[in-house]
């Protein structure tokens, strides 16, 4: 999300409170701190395993045509200069399709065979 935006929605929650009825200011601050924990709840920085490997793994979030849209991207810094890449609308799905695309690149490059993602699989 854009810094502007993430701006704009701090500036306007602050004013709702700031000019709430002192009665409700305790509703209010109950909601400012709603809504800024599903707004870092956007983002994601990860860490996972595979094949043996340690990987990064985050999901950012952008406004495209006013909409939500996440980017995926996966790398595994000391084994592969390989970088898995998704966009997508779908917080949950980007996280599958950035790991695919990963693997897809993987596979191509001869890093990863398909007896080993089997095995690993299985395990």
């Amino acid at each position: 999300m854009r810094v502007s935006v993430l701006t704009s929605l701090v500036v306007a929650v602050f004013l709702v409170a700031l000019f709430a009825p002192e009665c409700q200011a305790q509703g209010w601050q109950a909601v400012a701190a709603a809504v800024a924990s599903k707004i870092v709840g956007l983002w994601r920085n990860e860490e996972t395993e595979l094949l043996g490997h340690k990987c990064r793994f985050t999901v950012k979030p952008y406004i495209k045509r006013l909409q939500l849209h996440y980017k995926g991207k996966m790398w595994c810094p000391g084994w592969t200069p390989i970088t898995g890449e998704a966009r997508t609308r779908s917080h949950s799905g980007v996280a599958g399709r950035t790991a695919r695309d990963f693997v897809q690149k993987a596979f191509e490059r001869g890093l990863i065979s398909e007896q080993d993602a089997k095995r690993w699989l299985s395990s």
